[in-house]
C-alpha cells in the first residue's frame, strides 16, 4: 500500500490501562459484571442515587450543547470561578491531547515525570515533540526530587511539564509549595498538573488558587469522582487565555448530551461524594493491614490506591483473574513486579484478600 501516516503515527504505542479487556473476560467465560475490578482507581460505589434514572430525561434528539454551557457554570460556581476559567472534555484524556495538539511543536521539548500516566507520552508523541524523561527511584519510595525537576525545567525550558498529582501509579502527593516551585522555575512553561485523582488524596490543598494569572492548567476526572466511566466526562480549569486556546482545537459537541445531563446532577449531590470518600478510606486500611499480615505490605501513597510489589505481576495478575479478580499489572510503566490496586466495598475486599491467600498457596 502507497499510503502511509506520518512516521510519528507509524510508530505509535497505545498506553495500557487498566479496566476491563472485554475480548480477554470473554475468553475466560467471564462477563463483565461477574468481575471484581480493582484495577481502575474510580469511585467503587456507583454514582450518586437516582442518576441513572434522571439520565432518561437527556435530549438525544438533537445535538448537545456545543460549549457544555450549564455544566460549565455548575462547575464554576462550586469552585467559585467563571465559566471562561473552565474547560469541559469527553474524559480528562481528551484534554490532555487538546493540551499538546495547542501547544506543542516538532522541536518542542515536554517533561514528564516516571512512572506516570502514560497517555501523556502518547499525547506527545501524536504531535511529533520532543520528549525529556525523568524518572523518580524505588528506593527513594517513588518520591519526586523537586530541586531536580526545577534544575530540568531550568536547564531544557520544556514547552510543557506534565505532572499527576497524586501520582498514577505510585500515589505521591506534592506539597502546595513543591508545586509552587516547580511552577516558577520556567515562566515560559506550562504545567500540566493532573488532579484526576484529588478527591481521594489525604489532606489534599487548594491548588486551584494557583490559575490566576500563571501558565497552568489543572484537569480533574468526573469519571473518578462520581464512577461515570462509562460516560466519559473531565475537566480543565485555568486562566481565560489558556481555556480560550483550547477551544480552538476542541471538537464541537465533544461531550454528548447525556455526560453533560450526568454532571450537572452529580456536582448537585455534595454529600454523596463525602459518603464515598469515608467508605473508600475504609477500605483502604482494611485492605492495607490484610495484605500487610499477607506478608505483601503496600507501598506507601497518599492516595487511595496504592503499589504492591509481588513479583511477577503479569502473572499474579492472571491467576486472581481465574477467581473472578482483576489487579492493574503495572508493567507498562516500567514496574514488573508491582500490581496496583484500587479498594472497593469491604465485603469486595474480603473477596480480594481470600483469592490472594488461594492464590499464594
Amino acid at each position: 500500500m502507497s499510503l502511509h501516516p506520518r512516521p510519528e503515527i507509524a510508530d505509535l504505542k497505545t498506553c495500557p490501562h487498566g479496566g476491563p479487556d472485554y475480548s480477554e473476560l470473554e475468553r475466560l467465560g467471564f462477563k463483565p459484571e461477574d468481575v471484581l475490578d480493582f484495577s481502575v482507581s474510580a469511585n467503587p460505589f456507583g454514582p450518586p442515587p437516582g442518576i441513572k434514572e434522571a439520565l432518561s430525561s437527556a435530549v438525544i434528539d438533537r445535538y448537545p450543547d456545543a460549549d457544555s454551557a450549564e455544566l460549565k457554570r455548575t462547575i464554576a460556581k462550586s469552585f467559585s470561578m467563571t465559566p471562561e476559567n473552565i474547560i469541559v472534555g469527553s474524559g480528562s484524556m481528551e484534554l490532555i491531547r487538546l493540551i499538546a495538539l495547542a501547544y506543542l511543536g516538532r522541536d518542542d521539548t515536554v517533561l514528564i515525570i516516571e512512572p506516570t500516566f502514560g497517555e501523556y507520552e502518547v499525547a506527545c508523541h501524536i504531535v511529533g515533540s520532543k520528549i525529556l524523561k525523568h524518572r523518580t527511584q524505588e528506593e527513594e519510595g517513588f518520591k519526586l526530587n523537586v530541586d531536580e525537576t526545577i534544575d530540568l525545567v531550568g536547564c531544557h525550558r520544556p514547552k510543557i511539564v506534565f505532572l499527576c498529582n497524586p501520582n498514577n501509579p505510585t500515589g505521591q502527593y506534592l506539597a502546595e509549595q513543591e508545586i509552587e516551585k516547580i511552577l516558577s522555575a520556567g515562566e515560559d512553561t506550562l504545567l500540566a498538573l493532573d488532579e484526576a485523582y484529588i478527591s481521594f488524596a489525604e489532606n489534599p490543598w487548594r491548588s486551584l488558587n494557583l490559575v490566576k494569572e500563571n501558565n497552568i492548567i489543572i484537569l480533574r476526572s468526573m469519571t473518578k469522582d462520581y464512577a461515570l466511566a462509562g460516560l466519559r466526562l473531565g475537566y480543565g480549569i485555568a486562566c481565560p487565555e489558556i481555556i480560550a486556546t483550547l477551544r480552538k482545537v476542541c471538537p464541537p459537541w465533544n461531550v454528548n448530551a447525556v455526560a453533560q445531563r450526568a454532571g450537572v446532577l452529580a456536582l448537585g449531590d455534595s454529600a454523596y461524594l463525602k459518603q464515598c470518600q469515608k467508605g473508600v478510606r475504609e477500605a483502604r486500611e482494611f485492605l492495607k493491614r490484610e495484605l500487610a499480615q499477607l506478608g505483601l505490605p503496600p507501598m506507601s501513597s497518599q492516595a487511595h490506591f496504592f503499589l504492591v510489589k509481588v513479583g511477577d505481576a503479569k502473572q499474579f495478575r492472571q491467576a486472581l483473574l481465574k477467581y473472578g479478580i482483576m489487579v492493574r499489572d503495572c508493567t507498562s510503566f516500567g514496574l514488573p513486579e508491582y500490581i496496583r490496586i484500587a479498594p472497593r466495598s469491604l465485603p469486595e475486599c474480603q473477596k480480594l484478600i481470600n483469592a490472594i491467600r488461594a492464590v499464594r498457596k
